[in-house]
């Protein structure tokens, strides 16, 4: 493994991208800085951002060997991977692993924020006023109303787990 490709928006992804890059020891570049610095074909770990289910920058990525994908998003860590698989095209010898980002619609810009401002207007008022949400959808109100941050380094254990078993595949003879 070569290093650690991110793309972000509010800034979510970055931050994975450093915790990742924390605790295996791989660089991690943004889309346009690894564009200049990993060479085409590299073995990477991509981190992208979520937006209407599939995962921003993924396309762009496949100049490099894409070895796992992680998908940031309002989802809680560990949801929605078959669907986030199934719209971005990710192939199933791909692993992908969701992760729960945090969620402040000021940091967004253009149609992004409009889009999420319709967003929490029109899915915050039907999940507010459903009767028997289940704690992921309290979750997900609670952050479309309050905000949140869910960036943390324990949303990273399966990714560490699956870099940890390549690591061994590698150096086992």
């Amino acid at each position: 493994m070569n290093a650690i490709v991110y793309t972000t928006n509010t800034g979510s992804t970055k931050r994975y991208a450093e915790l990742l890059a924390r605790e295996t020891g791989l660089p991690a570049y943004s889309m346009a800085e690894a564009e200049r610095s990993v060479p085409t074909g590299a073995e990477i770990i991509y981190l992208g951002w979520i937006m209407a289910g599939s995962v921003k920058g993924y396309a762009a990525a496949k100049r490099w060997s894409v070895r796992a994908v992680c998908a940031v998003g309002m989802g809680r860590t560990g949801t929605q991977t078959d669907s986030v698989r199934k719209k971005s095209a990710i192939p199933a010898s791909i692993p992908v692993f969701t992760l729960q980002g945090n969620f402040d619609v000021k940091k967004l810009r253009g149609v992004y924020r409009l889009m999420m401002e319709l967003m929490v207007k029109t899915a915050g008022k039907s999940l507010a006023a459903k009767p028997d949400r289940t704690p992921e959808e309290d979750d997900m109100l609670d952050m479309m109303l309050h905000g949140g941050q869910r960036v943390g380094i324990e949303n990273l254990r399966a990714v560490l787990d699956w870099y940890g078993a390549q690591k061994e595949r590698r150096e086992t003879p």
